[in-house]
């Protein structure tokens, strides 16, 4: 059903999206209390975190950003502007709420590093594409051979603690957990 690999050049080949519906940037805990709820109401929902870039060996830095994202929603949790809020955990730890990410181990192990996160209800796509026989795990590829999508990687090295958030982050923050959602209702319905 679906190809094993995806070269560069197929993957550039592919017409590019991004998510183009409802962002919502929360940096306020009473503002998290108001998505978490919203959120709740949902089954399924795409995981992804985005941490400033460090380039010093053996340096890791909190989680800046978790977002999570519906079909026509995305959510984007600025944890660089607050604590991560008691209602973010306890969803983060519902094990009747999917969270779908991909590589999502790394992602995980930063966030018990700052917060006390029990994570349950979680899917790693790169798991999941394995049962498929698809080789290539990392996002972009993934999103390519499950979608015929490319998607961009450029804001990927940006810095997710500035004060604002541009536009362009944003879209990028968006997309790759929409995309996570995405692959996910596929790969789910060609099982």
């Amino acid at each position: 059903m679906f190809v094993s690999e995806i070269s560069n050049d197929e993957l550039h080949a592919l017409s590019l999206i991004r998510f183009e519906g409802k962002i919502h940037v929360i940096e306020r805990p009473g503002a998290a209390e108001t998505a978490v709820a919203r959120l709740r109401s949902y089954p399924v929902l795409g995981f992804d975190t985005e941490t400033r870039p460090s380039f010093t060996k053996g340096k890791v830095n909190h989680v800046a950003l978790l977002q999570l994202s519906t079909a026509s929603e995305a959510f984007l949790f600025r944890l660089c502007r607050m604590d991560v809020p008691k209602s973010l955990l306890a969803l983060l730890s519902d094990p009747h709420i999917l969270k779908i990410g991909a590589a999502i181990k790394n992602d995980i192990d930063v966030l018990r590093r700052s917060a006390k996160i029990q994570p349950c209800g979680f899917i790693d796509l790169q798991d999941m594409v394995q049962k498929f026989n698809i080789k290539n795990i990392g996002l972009a590829k993934m999103a390519g051979i499950v979608l015929g999508v490319r998607i961009s990687k450029s804001q990927q090295l940006s810095n997710w603690e500035n004060d604002i958030l541009t536009e362009a982050q944003q879209r990028y923050a968006a997309t790759d957990a929409w995309m996570c959602y995405l692959i996910y209702e596929k790969l789910n319905r060609s099982s």
